[in-house]
């Protein structure tokens, strides 16, 4: 078997020192080490240490969630306004070559294939249009050989005839590919971790190029160095550690704000769903509370970044964490191919729990005096 640490042939190693950085925090974080004493030294700090933040995450600040959801709030309020933004995603492909124990897409599991051609992603992207939203976030399975650099290249040229804000949520690239999608409409680049914890790690991508630990780690950096407007974290919760994961992410996010300073950064707070053929797969003991905490953690430590909440997650825990420290939320969502048009054409990659249309969302968001934002950018290219 290849070893997850070792890059492959066609991968491209950059001198970053943050991977080691993230690593050593997490290996030494104890949250049982933490007390009500150090909750309460975060919460009345201006801005938060890295001890803070490990405070913060720690069961400890459990007993303090309405403090916590009090001050994620208020800081929220103070940079983001009562703005929310939207935006949709659209699965080009869900055809894949990692071996991925939790994903629906995985190589080897019996889902309806299928793959979007230009026609397809044309229909798709004039029926998202037309709800009003300007921002698009481009998916696929693992797996460059069914959806190559110039196949996304050229879905991203498409996608710049109908929106003003472009993301890709795909398999990891190197610099000189993601520069041809910036090249192309693309600026902003997602890509979940799902587990920091390298054995982990290793134990559930069983195949692919995805297996590759650092490659993938290190993709939002080489996305920032191809020119990409902003970049996006997340572990998939759940998987591992939570409080671990969790802490890793906002320190990935950290370290690479601290080198690129001009880049925008988001963060998400997926939870485990049940997948196609696997009713086993769930959140395990990540609770909506202790989701909360995790979210506003985030917000407190990285108060200028984005935090973006799932369609994963019920409707009324999204409505509210809106108000609490979330400042984006998808709108009118499908995680199969080819649903926003027409019939569906292939299989979905998850559950989701909030199936509302953009219309809805709309509505929800105007009954709660919140002002929903369909673009905050406009690339120029």
């Amino acid at each position: 078997m290849q070893d997850f640490m070792q890059y492959l042939p066609h991968m491209q190693e950059i001198k970053s020192d943050i991977l080691d950085k993230v690593l050593f925090e997490i290996q030494d974080y104890d949250e049982a080490k933490f007390s009500a004493k150090d909750v309460e030294e975060a919460l009345n700090s201006t801005h938060l240490s890295i001890e803070n933040l490990k405070a913060l995450l720690s069961s400890a600040a459990e007993e303090f969630i309405e403090e916590l959801a009090f001050k994620s709030s208020k800081i929220k309020l103070k940079y983001f306004g009562n703005s929310i933004s939207l935006f949709t995603p659209l699965y080009l492909s869900n055809y894949c070559n990692s071996k991925c124990v939790y994903c629906g897409f995985q190589k080897g599991n019996k889902i309806a294939r299928a793959k979007l051609n230009e026609d397809e992603i044309h229909q798709e992207m004039k029926a998202i249009a037309k709800t009003g939203l300007q921002e698009i976030l481009m998916l696929t399975g693992e797996g460059r050989e069914f959806a190559n650099v110039e196949y996304i290249a050229k879905a991203c040229a498409i996608a710049k005839e109908y929106f003003k804000v472009i993301g890709v949520e795909i398999y990891p690239m190197n610099e000189d590919e993601y520069k041809i999608l910036h090249e192309n409409g693309c600026d902003y680049v997602t890509i979940f971790q799902e587990t920091y914890n390298p054995l982990k790690y290793s134990k559930i991508h069983l195949g692919g190029e995805k297996r590759i630990f650092p490659y993938r780690f290190n993709a939002q950096e080489r996305a920032l160095k191809a020119g990409m407007r902003g970049v996006a974290f997340a572990a998939l919760l759940g998987i591992d550690d939570f409080r671990k994961d969790a802490l890793a992410t906002a320190l990935h996010a950290y370290f690479l704000q601290q080198k690129y300073p001009h880049a925008e950064i988001s963060l998400s707070v997926p939870r485990l769903r049940p997948i196609i053929n696997n009713a086993k797969i769930h959140p395990k003991d990540v609770s909506e509370k202790r989701l909360l905490q995790v979210l506003c953690a985030y917000r407190l430590f990285l108060p200028f970044a984005g935090i973006t909440i799932s369609s994963r997650e019920r409707i009324g825990f999204r409505d509210e964490v809106i108000k609490l420290g979330a400042t984006k939320m998808s709108a009118g969502v499908s995680v199969g191919i080819g649903e926003h048009s027409g019939e569906k054409k292939g299989d979905d990659q998850f559950e989701i729990s909030d199936e509302r249309s953009v219309e809805e969302i709309l509505t929800m968001l105007k009954n709660a005096n919140l002002q929903a934002v369909m673009s905050d950018s406009i690339y120029v290219g």
